[in-house]
């Protein structure tokens, strides 16, 4: 609150406890140097490495819990899973001791959603960020009643973010703000995934299929739908309704086999997968969300990419181009790919994380980058 409080020609002195959002408005934030918010880290995996190791190196926020799923991770320092010092922290599979630890908010990171156990963090009272395939929570059907209904019970928000999608929607909301007139939003990514190692979020949208499988463009829907989630909250942020939300597919193949560490892609069957989201009003588009994935250097029709990124257009006046890229920073050690991957562990964490402060101080319910003030990176300036 330290700028807003003194625009408002207000001195405080001391703040040890988050003020009601209803007394401070939607830009409250604990002043620096409060009491940190309180975090419990859900599951350690590739991106809930990433997230310890930010929460522990941000005085923002105090590791106060961490949840593991393995039963061998249970009663391990949160550190040593999570490649730092040792924090103090034992990963615990008892989730109601986490919960008895009254946190402000729970960072969940496991690769999909558990409805259950998102009813359950939330009707404690417990916010939750999620990284885990989440934006609006529309495909979760009725299931996402029933996690609207437990922010009710618990006074608690629920948001979901990640990179993209996430923070690339954030981006091209925006750019749309200096245009009097908006045709369309479009945001494309493409992305080499050769070197990402993943089959169990990469098969269920049609890698490694028969390039003839009949069930392959319905593959491609399910297993991006969380991109049409990212459809409606762009057009809600520009103020459409949509008619339909639609996904178009389109495939490639490989013509060779190729080794991907943990599994193989066999010639003749999908390496490239090609999902556009649109959102149509009319029967014109307005908002498309697109994604162009490949694999190997056999593929067939050769896809060309302009690197990894997103190019984002905004069609309008005027017309807003963006193509945002991704680079390792000069201190950067990667010995493997899967050292360089950390980067988009850490890319897909971060929006979550940092929108901890206003989502804490949000109204109870399921919330967007919509209804939340701009969420600030604040405490990641290394200053010692």
């Amino acid at each position: 609150m330290g700028d807003a409080a003194g625009q408002l020609g207000v001195c405080i002195l001391q703040v040890d406890y988050p003020l009601p959002p209803a007394l401070v408005g939607p830009y409250a934030e604990r002043v620096p140097n409060a009491t940190p918010y309180r975090v419990v880290q859900w599951t350690t995996g590739n991106v809930g490495k990433s997230s310890v190791q930010a929460i522990a190196a941000n005085p923002r926020f105090e590791l106060v819990g961490c949840y593991a799923w393995s039963k061998g991770k249970v009663g391990r320092d949160a550190g040593e899973l999570c490649g730092i010092a040792p924090l103090g922290v034992a990963a615990t599979d008892d989730v109601d001791a986490l919960l008895a630890l009254k946190p402000d908010c729970v960072v969940y990171n496991p690769m999909w959603i558990d409805v259950d156990e998102l009813v359950r963090i939330l009707s404690a009272g417990v916010n939750v960020v999620a990284t885990a395939a989440f934006i609006t929570g529309q495909n979760q059907g009725p299931g996402r009643d029933r996690i609207a209904e437990a922010c009710q019970r618990g006074g608690s928000t629920m948001f979901g973010s990640g990179v993209s999608p996430g923070f690339a929607e954030l981006l091209a909301i925006a750019a749309a703000v200096p245009c009097d007139r908006v045709d369309k939003v479009t945001i494309a990514e493409s992305a080499d995934t050769t070197f990402y190692d993943s089959p169990d979020t990469e098969v269920p949208v049609g890698f490694g299929k028969p390039i003839d499988d009949p069930e392959l463009p319905g593959m491609a829907a399910q297993g991006t739908a969380v991109f049409a989630e990212a459809v409606r909250m762009v057009a809600e942020a520009i103020g459409v309704e949509l008619d339909e939300v639609r996904c178009d597919a389109e495939y490639a193949q490989t013509t060779a086999d190729l080794d991907l560490g943990s599994w193989s892609i066999k010639a003749g069957c999908v390496a490239g997968v090609f999902a556009s989201w649109k959102g149509l009003v009319g029967g014109k588009t307005v908002v498309d969300v697109n994604v162009r994935w490949r694999k190997g250097q056999t593929l067939d029709p050769d896809w060309k990419l302009d690197g990894d990124g997103w190019v984002i257009t905004i069609d309008g006046r005027p017309t807003v181009n963006i193509k945002v890229g991704f680079l390792p920073p000069p201190d950067f050690a990667a010995e493997t790919i899967a050292d360089f991957m950390v980067l988009g562990h850490i890319m897909t964490a971060m929006p979550a994380i940092n929108a901890i402060p206003a989502v804490v101080a949000a109204a109870p319910g399921i919330a967007t980058y919509n209804d939340l003030p701009l969420t600030l990176p604040r405490g990641v300036v290394r200053t010692g």
